[in-house]
């Protein structure tokens, strides 16, 4: 959809701003005038991880004026293989704080504004109010829902985009003009039935390519050239090479969103009723209760087998002494089901809990009704109860 400048013009450039931003001035859709724009614009990021580490690099690099940094996370070694924002030199270092050196080296005539802390229902519309348009880099379902109902309550367009694995997609959303998050994903997936990209992966390259390309849709609104992603949605398959393109309007009769609820932390920023039935609660211990079994097994006082469903490299990068290694694909496939004694108690673990699930499901489903799985895997063990191991 085509639409007007989102930003209007700052005051004559510089000749500091006209020698960097020369390639920018001889494109006639921009211009002078379209850099003026850029040079007033505030645009906030949700999320210095995959996808906001190239969109933030362009954007500074483009000239934005203002960039906010929302992030409440740490640079964590497992982060480098696809965030580029980040280096070894920042390890250990705050997202936002690593992200905003960054970008001063890159361009230091952009002001960034960091945000060190996560977007919840108490801070969304205040955060959002300093600025004219929102980049969504964040990779959980809770805080989509968030920052697209925080956007319409503030009337601000947002750029979205998601990845997993080889997938990527991305579009605009305005609850103005056109469609917004929960027109394209009216209901929230149940809790853990959909794996982020801790527990599936995802090409670290990848982000790089979804995360630009957020970056041009935010060029675009700004100083109003060309056709914006309003109204569409596009999909990326690295596999393949392949895009494929939907179109997408507003829901006839969808009520407006007239307030926030929920934290970003995963929960739906509002209620959604549900398409059909809540699955079927599965038994969980917690880090602390499978420690004291674990002991207690120790002195013999207590049997039954602890599974680990992840994948062999995992267990090398961080590992629950006595656990057996059976991956999730063979639960899938049948054979771990074969393997398992029935007659014995099975507790279940993976990273964070989404995999044992699922294989505590498929074993239950198969009529062993004596087994569990560790809420919140070995990132929970590793935070309560052995924290001389390193979350990856």
């Amino acid at each position: 959809m085509d639409l007007d400048p989102l930003v209007e013009p700052a005051a004559a450039l510089t000749e500091a701003e006209l020698r960097r931003y020369a390639r920018h001035l001889t494109v006639p859709q921009i211009g002078e005038e379209g850099q003026r724009r850029l040079k007033n614009a505030r645009v906030l990021c949700v999320g210095a991880g995959g996808l906001g580490s190239p969109a933030l690099l362009y954007l500074a690099a483009a000239g934005v004026g203002t960039l906010g940094v929302v992030d409440d996370d740490v640079v964590d070694a497992s982060n480098l293989q696809r965030q580029v924002i980040h280096g070894e030199g920042t390890l250990g270092v705050p997202k936002t704080r690593s992200a905003a050196a960054r970008i001063a080296d890159l361009n230091p005539l952009v002001r960034v504004v960091e945000h060190r802390e996560r977007l919840t229902a108490g801070n969304a519309v205040d955060l959002l109010a300093a600025y004219d348009l929102v980049l969504d880099g964040t990779d959980n379902f809770g805080s989509r829902y968030l920052l697209s109902d925080a956007c319409e309550l503030t009337g601000l367009p947002h750029v979205w985009g998601s990845i997993l694995r080889f997938d990527g997609q991305y579009s605009v959303f305005w609850a103005a003009c056109g469609p917004t998050y929960r027109d394209l994903y009216p209901v929230p997936p149940a809790p853990g039935s959909v794996p982020d990209c801790a527990e599936a992966g995802v090409l670290g390259v990848l982000p790089g390519l979804l995360g630009t390309a957020m970056a041009v849709e935010a060029v675009k609104l700004v100083t109003g050239i060309g056709t914006t992603m309003l109204g569409r949605v596009a999909t990326y398959d690295a596999l393949s090479a392949r895009w494929w393109e939907i179109p997408l309007a507003p829901t006839p009769g969808r009520a407006p969103v007239t307030a926030l609820a929920g934290t970003g932390d995963g929960t739906p920023a509002r209620s959604a009723p549900s398409p059909g039935p809540v699955p079927e609660a599965v038994p969980t211990v917690t880090a602390g209760e499978l420690a004291e079994l674990l002991a207690a097994r120790e002195r013999g006082e207590t049997d039954f087998e602890l599974v680990d469903v992840r994948e062999p490299y995992e267990a090398r990068l961080a590992a629950i002494p006595g656990a057996r290694p059976v991956p999730l694909g063979q639960f899938e496939s049948g054979e771990a089901l074969a393997r398992i004694d029935p007659g014995r108690r099975v507790l279940l673990h993976c990273k964070a809990g989404a995999r044992s699930e699922r294989a505590l499901r498929l074993l239950r489903a198969a009529g062993h009704t004596d087994a569990a799985h560790l809420e919140g895997g070995v990132l929970a063990w590793i935070e309560q109860v052995d924290p001389s191991q390193r979350p990856y």
